[in-house]
């Protein structure tokens, strides 16, 4: 393995690009987060997702700075929680961030959750419309929307999201949201996609095919990911295992072999039991 792994580049509807793979930060805070994170840019990392309601998002400014590679290299995500859905909040809640983060721009901003019985989410929309404008946001996105979300924010705006970041993993695979996005020229990035805190990663048919290819099973399952065509963010405080994470482009798996990780999947694969069309705090 080379000093530095270079990811490939999906282009957005928007004409913005990101990395087909990109790096978690959830729970990494305060200086050991910041380190960590500068790590993981320094392994190859070049899109790196925080969000509001992490509390984090100094420590990705500061992980950044500390990691020496240029801004223009980086696609920084960051989202918008369903508390600043009003327009006038979610203005101030993005230049907050930026403020926070140390940031002239975030390359990716999303909508943390619809928040459908707030029922505010367009405004919120709108409002993304509108810093987008303004520079501080190159492209924009949701996460955990539904398609009748997606098809709402299009009716009312015109303006269709680039991204939808939703929960995807072997127990939780998605394939019809994944085909309703892709439909709709969204591109689907991949929360939890080894499993949090689970034990997807020792499920028999996982240790299995990571055994016949002489790999992890963390590396099964960020190939399987891409072999799909979405685009995953796994999280690791470690530097060797935020190598080891980006060292799957020499694995293909075989149809039988991605046939066996589909069998994994289950109707109550959810990992939190959490449905974008009921959950209200994000």
């Amino acid at each position: 393995m080379t000093d530095q792994i270079d990811i490939p580049a999906r282009t957005l509807s928007d004409g913005t690009t990101l990395p087909e793979l990109g790096f978690g930060t959830y729970n990494l805070r305060g200086s050991a987060g910041a380190e960590s994170i500068a790590a993981a840019v320094r392994s190859g990392y070049r899109l790196v997702d925080t969000a509001y309601n992490y509390e984090n998002e100094g420590a990705v400014g500061a992980g950044i700075t500390a990691s020496g590679i240029d801004r223009d290299e980086l696609r920084v995500t960051s989202k918008l929680p369903g508390r600043y859905h009003r327009y006038d909040k979610a203005v101030q809640a993005v230049e907050e961030s930026l403020y926070r983060a140390g940031l002239d721009h975030f390359d990716l901003y999303l909508i943390h959750w619809p928040n459908p019985k707030q029922d505010v989410y367009v405004e919120a929309w709108q409002a993304l419309i509108d810093l987008r404008e303004r520079g501080l946001l190159r492209s924009i996105g949701v996460s955990n929307f539904l398609p009748e979300h997606l098809d709402r924010l299009h009716r009312e705006t015109g303006v269709t999201p680039s991204v939808n970041q939703i929960e995807i993993h072997p127990w939780f695979p998605q394939d019809d949201q994944i085909a309703a996005n892709t439909e709709r020229g969204i591109a689907v990035e991949a929360w939890s996609p080894v499993g949090r805190n689970s034990q997807l990663q020792e499920e028999p048919v996982v240790t299995e095919i990571a055994q016949e290819l002489g790999r992890s099973p963390v590396q099964v399952i960020l190939r399987w990911h891409l072999m799909r065509g979405t685009i995953p963010l796994p999280k690791s405080a470690d530097p060797a295992r935020q190598r080891e994470n980006l060292d799957v482009y020499d694995i293909e798996l075989s149809e039988e072999q991605m046939a066996r990780i589909a069998s994994l999947a289950k109707p109550d694969g959810r990992l939190a039991g959490q449905d974008p069309a009921e959950y209200e705090e994000f």
